[in-house]
């Protein structure tokens, strides 16, 4: 763990929220009473435990437990041309607006999906995507939840997301109303984006940054790339930097450490929140 370097402003420990998938090896209930015990108000939730606890009980739970649900993944994979499969997905998403309302949460994040098989037109299955924005943004207006593109690293762009950079996505999220459409900084995606930091500052002066996400690049990556995210501080990623700028736009709201690591899920899960907890204070 390398130490951090030095800053005049350090983080409110206070804007830390705990995304679900940092201690995946929790249910829902431990999850709501861990943050509660550690004194941690926020969190961010995922679809698929959220639909097999039960979204209203979900709900319940964590207005319950006190805690505030700062974001819900994931919408999206809207590339697929065909006709039944694209309307599945807009139905998928609408279903997901449904339940980021239901959880009080007004930020629904979107993974814009890969190519479709066979394909090869990025700039084609991207237009998909805004053509699905058009449907889908007046939709979350009227339940009062935003849609936030989250670009992923670019080895992903084949089969899971054809936004790469943050500059994509707000080339995509500027056709439409920032109240609707905006974007996610996740550091784990946008770290090595020599404009991220001009994009940054794209996004807050239109009010489209949505949603902020920390997660630390570690190497060598770990077999499974999609699980290779490293505990803060553990990798090369300076995120007080990327705090620092995105402060610097006016944006105020949660920062979500959203970690896929098998690593982190074999240990005590109330060990792993103390750690993120006590890292978020130190590198944010």
């Amino acid at each position: 763990m390398s130490d951090p370097l030095p800053s005049s402003r350090p983080v409110r420990p206070s804007r830390l929220s705990v995304n679900q998938e940092t201690v995946k090896q929790w249910s829902l209930p431990e999850l709501a009473e861990g943050c509660a015990k550690e004194g941690i108000g926020s969190v961010g939730l995922w679809r698929a435990p959220v639909q097999e606890y039960g979204v209203e009980r979900a709900a319940r739970l964590m207005r319950d437990a006190g805690l505030t649900v700062t974001s819900l993944c994931r919408g999206g994979f809207l590339t697929d041309p065909s006709g039944a499969t694209r309307a599945r997905a807009l139905d998928d998403n609408r279903a997901a607006i449904d339940e980021a309302a239901v959880l009080g949460t007004d930020t629904l994040v979107l993974v814009s999906g890969g190519l479709p098989p066979g394909d090869k037109d990025l700039v084609g299955a991207r237009e998909r995507v805004a053509d699905a924005l058009a449907v889908l943004g007046p939709c979350a207006e009227e339940r009062g939840v935003r849609l936030a593109i989250e670009p992923l690293h670019p080895m992903f762009a084949s089969d899971r997301c054809v936004v790469s950079t943050l500059g994509q996505a707000l080339d995509l999220a500027e056709r439409f109303p920032a109240h609707q459409v905006g974007v996610v900084v996740d550091t784990y995606h946008v770290w090595w984006d020599d404009q991220a930091p001009t994009q940054i500052v794209r996004a807050g002066a239109g009010g489209r940054l949505h949603a902020f996400q920390l997660a630390d690049w570690i190497t060598p990556l770990p077999a499974g790339v999609l699980l290779g995210r490293g505990q803060l501080g553990d990798g090369c990623v300076h995120f007080r930097s990327f705090r620092e700028l995105v402060d610097a736009t006016g944006f105020t709201g949660p920062i979500e450490v959203e970690i896929f690591n098998e690593e982190l899920w074999s240990r005590d899960g109330t060990e792993v929140l103390r750690e993120t907890a006590e890292r978020f204070r130190t590198y944010a």
